[in-house]
């Protein structure tokens, strides 16, 4: 008997480790397919980065030609979004607040 035997481990492949810059560009396209903008502003938070590493890889972001951005009407924010989907992600905001606007108007009138 072996007394230097490891206990049983699951055999899983371990995945490399994505750079930063991979991940905001992984996370900034999975908001896109799910119809919302990632504004700049939350990246430092959500990565753990410092804002001007934040800015630095939204240029080189904006460079490569994948990601989009847009500012905020209201506050004048960065949005980003995938490349080519703007106007829709736009379009599904605009649904959302007028269905928002909406329930409101129906709970004030309950009232």
């Amino acid at each position: 008997m072996s007394f230097n035997k490891k206990p049983f481990r699951r055999f899983k492949q371990k995945s490399k480790s994505l750079t930063t810059e991979e991940k905001i560009k992984n996370f900034v396209k999975r908001n896109s397919k799910n119809g919302y903008y990632t504004k700049v502003s939350t990246l430092p938070r959500k990565f753990e980065i410092s804002e001007a590493r934040s800015w630095e890889i939204v240029g080189d972001l904006l460079d490569g030609g994948e990601i989009e951005s847009t500012h905020d009407e209201k506050t004048g924010e960065m949005k980003l979004c995938e490349a080519g989907k703007t106007y829709a992600i736009l379009n599904l905001d605009q649904k959302r607040k007028r269905e928002k606007f909406k329930e409101l108007k129906k709970t004030k009138a309950k009232k």
